[in-house]
């Protein structure tokens, strides 16, 4: 019943809408005297705001007409390559004819749709020829094209790197860096010709017993019958995938938003005073954030279910225990795919160590082959987006996936700091206690 009540919100709220909506027009009218007071641009910001907190955000346009390459805006392409039915291989074909690596960024689907990462795919466009996994709104599927499971994504991932071919990078953002390192695991079993030359896992939840966070304390005590009770519903019979059980994105919407409420209240005073001062820059920055932060989209529930037992209470991955379908997944197997884990310092989604624990659960991948990037001062969306990003992460992003490309690479220490040295820098900061003891690092960078 929970989506037809908010449906049934929705609805009610649609004449007051449009009464807002017309009183708007009338107060922001050029030829209306009163548009220029202080009275006027009051009212047209509550209108504003009115209709902003009772919109229904549907997914953002990518907006990348073009990208900075050799001194020059080169255009680009966005085309769909491959479709399955809950997700659309995504390419951004480039204007200019290089040979630089091929990297997929697998995007999280956990709520938000893959746009939130439009920031990452502009930095990574000029030196990458880039593929995202662009997610299907659960709603939207009809429920006679199946079902999806944590199963189907490592699947997903396993068909679209075959797709790819041969020297494919992967990063993962956040919740897929369990699936992605799931299939990677796998693939090398099978000796398979099409893993990853290296794999990038920015802030995802490989292990969420170290340094847990609100979120993961959440998923650990309450039951998976407590989950599938209280967050788990029907889609009404307005949409395509009427019938299909989801987590739907208004609940998840509601959590994201509770978690820093305080800030994101201020964030819309903000805005409301640049509207009524008439600072239309510092508003429409403010309004880019939310419109693409309050755009959500349903997750299929057999996925969200598994995806809470299977990463968040028993831990599976890093005990050795997870399996996908008949196959074991064992990290240990991994020995061809160079690992670049990026943690940020004020991460409160995955905690401080929960993507580093990748490292430690593949010891047959030598260490060399492994680095580590904790970004002081960086949140959860920190980690791909925003200035920290652009400056200071995707750069070593990019140096980190050359220096193991199979074209191009020389297979030796990358650029960024060897993992057990940054390790070190990043226990010493937090003030713990520990003996001096000389540790061998993959680089020489991790002993400046």
């Amino acid at each position: 019943m929970l989506y037809q009540i908010y449906e049934m919100q929705r609805a009610a709220l649609m004449p007051f809408r449009a009464a807002v909506e017309m009183g708007r027009a009338v107060a922001t009218h050029p030829l209306n005297p009163l548009s220029h007071t202080p009275a006027g641009r009051y009212a047209a910001a509550a209108a504003e705001m009115f209709e902003r907190g009772t919109r229904a955000y549907g997914k953002p346009a990518w907006d990348i007409g073009g990208v900075p390459i050799d001194g020059k805006t080169v255009p680009v392409e966005i085309e769909q390559v491959l479709r399955r039915t809950f997700c659309r291989l995504t390419h951004f074909r480039r204007g200019a004819a290089r040979n630089d690596p091929r990297l997929l960024i697998v995007a999280p689907l956990s709520g938000h749709f893959a746009t939130l990462l439009r920031g990452t795919v502009q930095a990574m466009l000029p030196d990458h020829d880039v593929y995202i996994t662009d997610w299907r709104d659960a709603r939207e599927v009809p429920l006679h094209e199946g079902n999806f499971t944590l199963d189907f994504y490592v699947d997903y991932v396993i068909d679209f790197l075959h797709y790819l071919g041969p020297n494919t990078h992967v990063m993962a953002v956040c919740q897929p860096s369990v699936p992605v390192m799931a299939a990677t695991a796998i693939m090398s079993s099978w000796g398979d010709a099409c893993v990853p030359a290296s794999m990038v896992l920015m802030g995802g939840p490989i292990d969420t017993r170290k340094c847990p966070t609100e979120v993961n304390k959440l998923a650990a005590e309450h039951s998976l019958a407590w989950f599938e009770k209280n967050v788990i519903t029907t889609v009404p019979p307005v949409y395509p995938g009427r019938g299909r059980r989801v987590y739907p994105g208004f609940i998840q919407l509601t959590n994201f938003i509770g978690m820093n409420l305080e800030r994101h209240a201020q964030a819309h005073r903000e805005l409301f005073d640049h509207l009524v001062e008439g600072d239309e820059d510092s508003a429409d920055r403010k309004r880019a954030f939310y419109d693409e932060f309050l755009a959500v989209m349903d997750l299929p529930a057999d996925f969200y279910l598994q995806t809470v037992k299977t990463v968040f209470q028993d831990h599976a991955l890093p005990k050795g225990e997870m399996v996908v379908r008949w196959q074991p997944v064992l990290p240990e197997r991994i020995t061809r795919t160079a690992i670049l884990c990026v943690e940020g310092e004020r991460d409160d989604i995955s905690g401080v160590g929960q993507t580093r624990a990748a490292l430690e659960i593949t010891p047959n991948l030598p260490d060399e082959w492994k680095a580590y990037h904790l970004q002081q001062g960086a949140g959860h969306y920190g980690v791909f987006n925003g200035s920290r990003w652009r400056d200071q992460i995707a750069p070593r992003v990019r140096d980190f996936i050359r220096s193991f490309d199979r074209e191009r690479g020389d297979h030796r220490a990358p650029v960024v700091a060897g993992w057990k040295g940054a390790d070190r820098r990043a226990t010493r900061a937090k003030g713990r206690k520990r003996k001096k003891r000389s540790l061998k690092t993959g680089s020489s960078a991790s002993r400046d």
